[in-house]
C-alpha cells in the first residue's frame, strides 16, 4: 500500500535536486551521493516487493585502534563482513513482509565511547554524516511512498533517532511512519519534549511511535547506555507495557542466538521474564545470571545484556513488527476509503 508521497518541501530543505542530489554541505554535494553506488550497501532490494520498507542502521562492529582511522573505513573488508554479519543476526526480525534496506556507513568504534563527551560526538556527527545521506538518497530514488520502519540496534539506534528526529517533523513523511525500532539506545523526555513530533509507544499496535529499551540484571545502576542520573523512556517487549508491570517467562515467545548468517543456532521459548526500573527506566531481566550471559564487550560489567538485546526477545520482537505493520496497514486503508 502506498502512502503520501514525500513533500517537496522536506527534499528542498534536504539540500536534494530532482536528478537525486545530496546534501548541500560537504564533498559529496559535488561528486553526488556515495550510496548511489550499490557496493556501499549491505541490502539494497531492488526489484523486490513488500508492504513496506525497512531502513536499518547497523550496530557497532567496529573496533578502532588506528589512531589515523577514527570512524570505520568502507575500504576494509574484514569490517565490512563484520558490519554485514551483525545485520544478518537481526534482519529477521523485520523483513517478512518489507524490503530491508541497511547501508553501510563509517561508525564510530567500540573504543570511542571511552571518550570525553564532545570528542565521542564528533565521531558520532561523523557517522551521521553517512547514515543521512543513505537515508536522503533511498527517500528519493527506492522509497515511492511506502510505509516505513525505521530499525537499529546500538549506535545504529542512536542513528535511527536521529534520522526520526531531523527527517520526520515533516508531516507527509511522519505519516510513513510505521514505527521506530530503536533497541539498545535511550530516549529521555526532555528529547521528547525538544522535538515534539516523537511519540514513545504506549502499547503493542500504536504506530508511528519509538520502541526502546536496554537490558541488564537487576544489580545495574549506570551503563553506557544509560549512564547514573539518566531516565530513559522503555517498553517491556514481553507486555508491552511502559510501566514496572512484571512480564512473566512464560510471556517470552523465543529468545533466538543467531550466527553471522542469520541461521538460528538455538531457541529457547520462556527463557526470561522482564520489568522496567521505575527509576532508571532500564529492562531488568529475570530469570538468567550474568554468568551465563557475560557482557563480552570489555568495557561492559557483569550483568550488563546490551549485546542480548534483540536475542532475548527475538521472537516477540519479531510478532510485534508485524502487528504494527497489520495496524498501520489497517488504518491507513480505513483512512483512503473515507
Amino acid at each position: 500500500m502506498k502512502t503520501k508521497l514525500i513533500s517537496l518541501s522536506l527534499l528542498l530543505a534536504l539540500g536534494l535536486t530532482a536528478c537525486g542530489g545530496t546534501p548541500s554541505d560537504g564533498a559529496q554535494a559535488q561528486t553526488g551521493s556515495m550510496y548511489a553506488q550499490a557496493e556501499n550497501w549491505a541490502y539494497l532490494p531492488t526489484g523486490e516487493t513488500g508492504e513496506a520498507d525497512v531502513f536499518f542502521v547497523a550496530p557497532t562492529v567496529y573496533v578502532g585502534g588506528d589512531e589515523e582511522q577514527f570512524n570505520m573505513s568502507l575500504e576494509n573488508e574484514q569490517d565490512k563482513a563484520n558490519f554485514l554479519g551483525a545485520i544478518n543476526m537481526e534482519k529477521g526480525i523485520y523483513d517478512a513482509d518489507a524490503r530491508f534496506f541497511a547501508p553501510y556507513y563509517r561508525q564510530a568504534s567500540l573504543t570511542d565511547y571511552l571518550l570525553p563527551k564532545d570528542e565521542l560526538e564528533e565521531r558520532l556527527s561523523a557517522a551521521y554524516e553517512d547514515v543521512r545521506d543513505a537515508f536522503a538518497y533511498y527517500l528519493e530514488h527506492y522509497n515511492d511512498g511506502q510505509p516505513i520502519i525505521l530499525a537499529g540496534f546500538s549506535q545504529g539506534a542512536d542513528m535511527s533517532l536521529r534520522l526520526l528526529k531531523e527527517f520526520f517533523a515533516d508531516e507527509a513523511l511522519d505519516d510513513q511512519l510505521v514505527a521506530c525500532y530503536a533497541i539498545g539506545w535511550r530516549i529521555t523526555e526532555q528529547e521528547m519534549e525538544e522535538y515534539p513530533h516523537l511519540r514513545f509507544a504506549s502499547g503493542e499496535d500504536d504506530t508511528g511511535v519509538i520502541i526502546a529499551f536496554n537490558s541488564e540484571a537487576e544489580s545495574i545502576t549506570q551503563s553506557n547506555m544509560i549512564p547514573a542520573g539518566v531516565r530513559t523512556l522503555a517498553i517491556n517487549p514481553l507486555n508491552w507495557k511502559t510501566d514496572s508491570t512484571p512480564a512473566d517467562k512464560t510471556l517470552n515467545k523465543g529468545a533466538c542466538f543467531l550466527d553471522y548468517e542469520g541461521n538460528i543456532l538455538l531457541e529457547v521459548p520462556q527463557l526470561t521474564g522482564a520489568y522496567i526500573d521505575g527509576t532508571r527506566g532500564a529492562l531488568k531481566v529475570t530469570d538468567v545470571s550474568p554468568e551465563d550471559y557475560p557482557p563480552v564487550i570489555d568495557t561492559f560489567e557483569a550483568g550488563i545484556y546490551h549485546i542480548y538485546d534483540y536475542q532475548f526477545f527475538y521472537r516477540n520482537l519479531q510478532h510485534n513488527v508485524g502487528v504494527r505493520l497489520d495496524a498501520y496497514l489497517a488504518a491507513h486503508a480505513q483512512d483512503a476509503a473515507a
